[in-house]
């Protein structure tokens, strides 16, 4: 990833905003280290995520999780990108998982959405109005009345529950207007259940049956890395995780399929800008 951008800083648990913006210029593929939860308002916008492009309407929920390579495409130039957005920490939902006594997972939606559909639409009309109580969210995060902070992670928290509840009483439907290459899907599940293991491109073309210069070709059009930079992006993403558990660095090192300690390190303070050691220090 160290020619595509980490676009966007959260400093804080989670950030909440709404934007309207006109003239937008075209914005690279990029990732980002939290996960971002989009609710759309109005536009003429598609939204690629990992090599699949999504078509817009008022209603339609993002769910893009950290390390997701994405971007939106302006497809009228004439008319305003609308949006609510979430940022929200793995970390902090991780938290909230322990914490709490029943042990519930906050982040189901991100789950949900990668292995089924990266955008869901909710019409109006449904038992839990997301757009209202996203809407109330942003809202109340902009106030600064009493205990402000904490009331709006409460309110954080009940949106998070209406969300996943919404998935699980199928009251979002997944998006069936998604274009892609079935080929390139096949090799990006095929990758990133297989980091651990090697990766040429001889074998992956041949999982899908087709050229490797096809391959290549079709997969930078469709994601905008170049496939080696694919894989080795999302081994680090992946060793990143695993810096936060206890497993031993050297271990890690093989986990996400580096061949020695001395490659893996020199690459992830290539891409993170410190040492594996220091990362699991901070």
């Amino acid at each position: 990833m160290s020619d595509y951008e980490k676009k966007g800083y959260l400093v804080s648990d989670f950030r909440v905003f709404r934007l309207k913006d006109a003239a937008l210029k075209p914005i690279p593929f990029h990732y980002h280290d939290f996960h971002k939860i989009i609710m759309f308002l109005d536009g003429a916008v598609d939204y690629v995520i990992e090599g699949k492009t999504y078509h817009l309407a008022p209603r339609d929920i993002v769910f893009v999780a950290a390390g997701e390579i994405h971007r939106p495409v302006f497809t009228d130039d004439n008319k305003e990108y609308e949006r609510i957005v979430i940022y929200v920490a793995p970390d902090f939902l991780r938290r909230w998982q322990q914490q709490n006594a029943e042990h519930v997972d906050l982040a189901q939606c991100f789950t949900y959405a990668r292995d089924n559909s990266s955008v869901m639409h909710q019409p109006p009309g449904t038992s839990h109005d997301l757009l209202f109580h996203m809407d109330k969210l942003e809202k109340t995060a902009r106030g600064k009345g009493f205990a402000n902070e904490l009331f709006t992670e409460i309110m954080f928290i009940e949106f998070m529950i209406l969300l996943n509840r919404s998935l699980h009483e199928h009251e979002l439907s997944g998006l069936n207007n998604a274009t892609y290459d079935p080929k390139i899907q096949q090799i990006i599940t095929y990758i990133n259940a297989n980091l651990a293991h090697d990766l040429p491109i001889d074998e992956l073309a041949a999982q899908a049956y087709i050229s490797k210069f096809y391959l290549m070709r079709k997969f930078k059009a469709d994601t905008g890395y170049g496939i080696h930079q694919y894989i080795r992006s999302k081994r680090l993403l992946l060793a990143r995780d695993l810096l936060k558990t206890d497993m031993p660095i050297t271990a890690i090192s093989e986990e996400v399929g580096f061949a020695d300690y001395s490659t893996f390190s020199r690459a992830f303070k290539e891409m993170f800008k410190c040492s594996p050691r220091d990362y699991r220090k901070q």
